[in-house]
């Protein structure tokens, strides 16, 4: 990390803002920070570390504490720091918690501490990484710079009384920022694999023997030679209870055969019982089966008379119809005589009808000789009613003209009045206009303002995501580095120990030509195949490509995130000071102008209606005056021409009756007259008709009569014929009568029926008599089985072979389950072995890797002994260039009692006394010297290793005030030779040879009012 400018406002001494621009230094430059006590020399530093991390340089006060009482209050106590780390460009800005002057009214308010950081890139454009979140601000830096507050403070920075700390750290403490600044974490993390794996495989043992005890437990055993002593005696024991489960299935099966055999003997006998049973009954039945025989025969002979009792029934049938016809015939007569007198009598009133209808004609004709002078009548009637109507609107249209033209007049002069307030108000149209076309203007800007801002919160989140997935990504990428690594290097010791496995006792080694091997390489690891190497170089690949892809993405998320930043500027410049006015106000002003806007077009649109209507006004006095006139002269005719009317009326109303005076009345009288002339017609017609029509039904019924009467009799002459040809016929075939032979009567289903019954009894006799002479001449000799003995054999052969399977099958069962156990062991006692062999490797490089082996030494601290071995070199060949060949620093090889970590512990190595003793045993010069070479050489070796972090700047408060004159002027000379190799070097101090011999400085001059500070250049 380089610095590039500080800016400090009202910050520890410093009461102003305090700009300090270290290009100005020059490239690489050694540069001294001199000032008198108190001036703020080490508030510089802290002001550095403050706005990186949010604290000083020796964390002796917080941020809070910082602020400059000579400040002026409206002054905000902030600190902004830009830097450069590589190839880009840095810029923090933080400010801590403080009271400040508020903005609007009285008093004071609390100042939230917050912080921003940006990057800038190569043309000077500025991107938001981090908004206002102090904690988001400091893992941004840490993330950035590779190393957290404290390991800043040990090798980039070296506070005032804090030098020895970093010459002073333990194994543990040491551990901590190597792996920092060395990016060492993937051995950490090999150690924890390794550490977690070898749990796993020894809980897995673990497990393995419980289920294994499980096991034994589930059979009832207590031991491995318990289960093998009762397979041994079980053997025996089962292959004889086999044998007697054998026997007694062969006795069961035996007495199952006899038993059938009774049991088929004993079901022909009871069969034998069942037939002889069966034919007496059939014998039984033959008396009703006769019986059935000659009911069928009578129904035989019945259905043989049937077509002739059908001919007598519809004989009867016919004689009783005609005899009901006959009774009729007679009632229609007397009804039709009594119609027919009816009917005469009516005729007598003839002569008085046609009379009445003649004088209804002469009516009629009457009526009819008015009806021209009544429509005449009426025709004068309507005109006169038309034209008295026409008046009397004439009239009135005559004095709406009148109202019309006072109101018209009137309301000209009411609009006329109204005329210059709204002249006024129209006015202000245009200039409303524009203002209310400027702020919509401007309401625009600020929404597009607020919407890329929050586009710009967003692009930030994401692009906080997308770090947290590049950091996964990347310890993914390290794990599949480590990983093919690993393989890698078991591949090539597995080269060694394959060619040392050839080697042959007094012939040359290939490789160093010794003819004595006393040790040659052994690897008791398989080795990977080329597969497994290029699947791992693969994943490794694959996880790189990954990497780079989010790289890629990340980029482009900050591309976008520094247009978007430029465009909230740009619109916030256009925006001014309307930027920090709420979007309710502007919203609200626009309200504002919009409703004064639609006032004012409102009134000149009524100032437009308003001289139209003024305008239509007076052309609408001209016309009403005109037709007023007009109406006057009409008037003046319609009144002549009905009084003209009226005379005619009255002269042709004195020849019309009274009661006849309108149409309407004639109308009505007409109606009456043509009415009354129907109604006599239609009763003369209907008693000639009636008369009609009873003469003709008097005669029909008489015709009637005579015809049923001849039908009666022939239907019963019918009748009678058949009844003698029926009693024929029924003495011939046995029926005593009628009744007897409905009796006999059966349908065809019925007689169906009845024969398949007798049928089926015959068969059956038949079969079953058959049946029972066979069986009969079968048992014959038979002698009938005892069951119940052949049932308690059978009880007994089952019961015996029941407990035989019984005995067998506990044998049995516990035989497979003593198997069954014995090959689960084995199971179990493989697995066993194949996890011990495991843990046997992983656990020992768990072990190993965590250092819990003898030297206490873990992976990580191995790797970084080798590094730090480097960092003494370095620091060693300065050391002894200042102590002047005296001190050289040593990695302390001897063990940490107890349990302590070990393995990263320092000594020094006097040349004096030809000892090594501990660091701590230097005194406060000597610590100095030996805490700035380590600081000098850990930022060479960092600086050395591809993807170190970058330790490019020093600071150094103090420390050489306890130098002599000679290890000053050596100190002095390795720092200049650390300028000539690229480095920025900043020093505090108080001695004065320091200021002679550096010539580029930053004073800081204390005054009343506050500190400054000023660069001095040769």
């Amino acid at each position: 990390m380089r610095p590039l400018s500080l800016s400090m406002s009202a910050f520890g001494p410093f009461a102003s803002t305090q700009q300090l621009d270290f290009t100005a230094l020059g490239t690489n430059p050694l540069f001294l920070i001199n000032g008198p006590t108190g001036a703020g020399k080490t508030t510089l530093l802290d002001g550095i570390c403050f706005a990186l991390y949010g604290k000083t340089t020796g964390n002796e006060r917080e941020g809070s504490q910082m602020r400059c009482d000579m400040a002026d209050d409206s002054l905000l106590t902030e600190v902004t720091f830009s830097f450069q780390l590589g190839n880009s460009s840095y810029r923090i800005r933080r400010v801590p918690e403080q009271d400040r002057v508020k903005k609007s009214g009285d008093g004071s308010t609390v100042q939230k501490s917050e912080a921003q950081l940006y990057k800038i890139d190569a043309e000077g454009n500025e991107s938001l990484l981090v908004a206002s979140k102090v904690s988001e601000a400091t893992a941004e830096i840490e993330a950035l710079t590779g190393l957290d507050v404290e390991q800043f403070r040990q090798v980039m920075v070296l506070p005032q009384g804090k030098f020895r700390e970093l010459l002073m750290a333990d194994s543990k403490a040491r551990e901590l920022i190597f792996s920092q600044l060395f990016q060492t974490h993937i051995y950490r993390r090999i150690e924890d694999s390794l550490k977690s794996k070898a749990a796993d495989i020894r809980a897995l043992v673990k497990d393995q023997r419980s289920r294994r005890d499980g096991i034994l437990q589930s059979a009832g055993l207590a031991s491995d030679d318990e289960l093998r002593c009762e397979l041994a005696k079980l053997t025996p024991e089962l292959e004889t209870a086999q044998s007697a489960k054998e026997q007694a299935l062969q006795q069961q099966q035996w007495v199952i055969k006899t038993s059938d055999a009774a049991q088929h003997l004993l079901a022909e006998f009871a069969q034998f019982d069942a037939l002889t049973q069966t034919v007496a009954a059939l014998d039984a039945q033959q008396e009703d089966m006769a019986a059935q025989t000659y009911k069928l025969n009578l129904a035989k002979q019945a259905q043989h008379l049937a077509p002739m009792l059908e001919v007598f029934v519809a004989r009867e049938q016919e004689a009783k119809a005609a005899s009901i016809a006959l009774d009729h015939a007679k009632t229609a007569l007397i009804n039709a005589k009594q119609a027919f007198d009816n009917a005469e009598l009516k005729a007598a009133d003839l002569p008085v009808l046609e009379a009445s209808l003649l004088e209804q004609e002469q009516v009629k004709q009457q009526l009819n000789a008015l009806g021209p002078q009544l429509r005449e009548l009426d025709r004068l009637n309507k005109t006169l009613e038309q034209e008295q109507a026409q008046l009397i609107s004439a009239k009135i249209q005559l004095q709406n003209s009148k109202n019309e033209l006072t109101t018209a007049v009137q309301k000209r002069r009411e609009l006329e009045s109204a005329l210059p307030q709204l002249q006024a108000n129209s006015e202000t149209r245009l200039s409303l206009q524009q203002a209310h076309q400027q702020q919509q203007q401007l309401l625009s800007t600020y929404q597009q303002w607020q919407q890329v801002a929050a586009r710009v919160s967003s692009t930030q989140a994401k692009l906080v995501e997308a770090k947290v997935k590049g950091r996964q990504l990347s310890a993914q990428h390290q794990q599949a580095q480590v990983t093919y690594k690993a393989l890698l290097l078991t591949w090539h010791q597995g080269q060694a120990a394959i060619l040392a496995r050839q080697l042959q006792q007094d012939e040359p080694c290939p490789v160093c030509g010794s003819q004595t091997h006393p040790q040659p390489a052994q690897s008791q690891d398989p080795l990977p195949s080329d597969e497994a190497l290029q699947l791992a170089l693969e994943a490794e690949t694959n996880a790189q490509e990954i990497l780079s892809k989010a790289r890629a993405e990340y980029r482009g998320l900050q591309t976008q995130l520094e247009t978007l930043q430029q465009q909230a500027q740009d619109l916030a410049v256009q925006l001014g000071t309307a930027v920090d006015i709420p979007l309710d106000e502007h919203t609200h002003t626009l309200s504002q102008y919009a409703f004064s806007l639609i006032q004012a077009e409102q009134a000149h649109q009524q100032l437009q209606l308003l001289q139209q209507e003024i305008a239509l006004l007076h052309a609408q006095e001209t016309h009403l005056q005109q037709k007023l006139e007009q109406g006057q002269t009409h008037d003046s005719a319609l009144q002549s021409k009905v009084d003209l009317l009226q005379g005619q009326l009255a002269h042709m109303q004195q020849s019309v009756p009274s009661a006849l005076a309108t149409l309407e009345a004639l109308t009505a009288a007409i109606a009456q007259n043509q009415q009354s002339i129907s109604q006599i017609k239609q009763q003369i017609a209907s008693v000639r008709d009636l008369q009609q029509q009873t003469g003709q039904s008097f005669v029909a019924a008489k015709a009637a009569l005579n015809g049923a009467e001849n039908a009666a009799e022939a239907a019963l002459a019918q009748q009678t014929r058949a009844q003698q040809q029926l009693n024929q016929q029924l003495v011939a075939a046995g029926f005593a009568d009628q009744q007897a032979l409905f009796e006999s009567m059966l349908d065809e289903e019925q007689q169906r029926a009845l024969a398949s019954e007798i049928e089926a009894y015959q068969q059956r006799s038949a079969l079953t008599k058959a049946q029972c002479e066979q069986l009969a001449l079968k048992l014959k000799d038979k002698v009938l089985p005892d069951s119940i003995k052949l049932a308690a054999e059978l009880e007994f052969a089952q019961q015996a072979l029941h407990a035989a399977e019984q005995a067998w099958q506990l044998l049995h069962t516990r035989t497979v389950l003593l198997m069954q156990t014995q090959t689960q062991l084995s199971i179990a006692d493989a697995k066993a072995k194949v996890l011990e062999d495991e843990y046997a490797v992983i656990g020992t490089l768990a072990d190993v890797a965590n250092g819990n082996t003898g030297n206490k030494i873990s992976l990580q601290r191995f790797v970084l002994s080798v590094l730090l071995d480097d960092v003494l070199l370095e620091a060693s060949h300065r050391l002894h260039l200042m102590s002047k060949g005296r001190y050289r620093l040593l990695r302390k090889e001897d063990r940490a009692k107890g349990n302590k970590a070990s393995g990263l512990e320092l000594e020094v190595e006097d040349a004096y006394t030809s000892k090594v003793r501990p660091v701590a045993t230097l005194s406060g010069g000597e610590s100095f010297m030996a805490a700035l070479s380590m600081a000098l050489g850990l930022s060479d070796v960092v600086q050395a290793y591809a993807g170190g972090i970058k330790l490019d700047t020093l600071f150094i408060d103090e420390g050489f005030g306890s130098l002599d004159q000679d290890s000053l002027e050596l100190a002095i000379r390795t720092l200049m030779d650390l300028q000539s190799s690229g480095r920025m070097i900043g020093v505090i101090s108080h001695v004065s040879e320091m200021k002679e011999q550096i010539n580029t400085r930053i004073d800081i001059n204390k005054t009343s009012h506050g500190s400054e500070m000023t660069i001095v250049l040769p």
